[in-house]
């Protein structure tokens, strides 16, 4: 009998599944771990660990609770043995209380897949595989009631892309680009329609297959 395999999706309120209006939540067959989940099928095992504000490695002084980095290891062995963990975050680094660049979150990230590459514990079992996603460019804040949070973040959210293609390349770090499928919502300018999260799940679950 083969071995169910287990996927971890670690990131924030688009993993989670925060609607554009009013952030409320889409239900467990909308949300794009949901749909890896239908994409898999048997035989796979997707945990959705989505925090909405959570972002990669700072104690947010606004909201607290939030540093990806603290939460990341103790989620990985709650959840072992586990065969790969799927890491989504930046979005809420680029909060203007951050005041970080392109680069801060592309080493942000590599902290995040140290962590987890160096999480294999004897009595819970070995590290995971490991992908990050990198989250699609924020759209049109200037109208959004999220505008005055993001002051800026547009613009660094459009750089991301490259500069974390390049630090992964550099670091033998998988990642897929969320923003070659998922065209963020211009209703707040940071979540997303029901649809892309349809068609963030369909294209994971191929790389997923493609990893494990």
């Amino acid at each position: 009998m083969s071995k169910e395999k287990t996927v971890l999706c670690f990131g924030d309120s688009n993993t989670w599944g925060a609607s554009p209006i009013g952030g409320v939540r889409y239900d467990r067959q909308t949300r794009w771990p949901g749909i890896l989940q239908q994409e898999l099928g048997d035989g796979y095992y997707v945990i959705e660990e989505g925090l909405p504000g959570r972002n990669t490695v700072w104690d947010d002084p606004v909201e607290g609770g939030k540093n990806g980095l603290k939460q990341l290891v103790p989620l990985i062995h709650s959840h072992m043995p586990l065969d790969l963990l799927i890491i989504m975050l930046g979005t809420n680094d680029f909060k203007n209380r951050f005041s970080v660049s392109p680069m801060d979150i592309s080493w942000s990230i590599g902290r995040l897949v140290k962590a987890a590459r160096d999480s294999g514990n004897p009595f819970f079992g070995e590290a995971p595989e490991v992908l990050v996603i990198c989250p699609p460019p924020l759209v049109d804040l200037s109208q959004s009631p999220l505008g005055g949070i993001f002051v800026g973040a547009e613009e660094k959210s459009r750089q991301l892309p490259s500069v974390l293609k390049t630090f992964c390349e550099e670091n033998s770090i998988r990642l897929f680009n969320a923003g070659d499928v998922v065209q963020t919502s211009p209703v707040d300018g940071v979540h997303w329609e029901a649809e892309e999260h349809q068609k963030l799940g369909v294209a994971v679950a191929k790389e997923v297959l493609d990893i494990l």
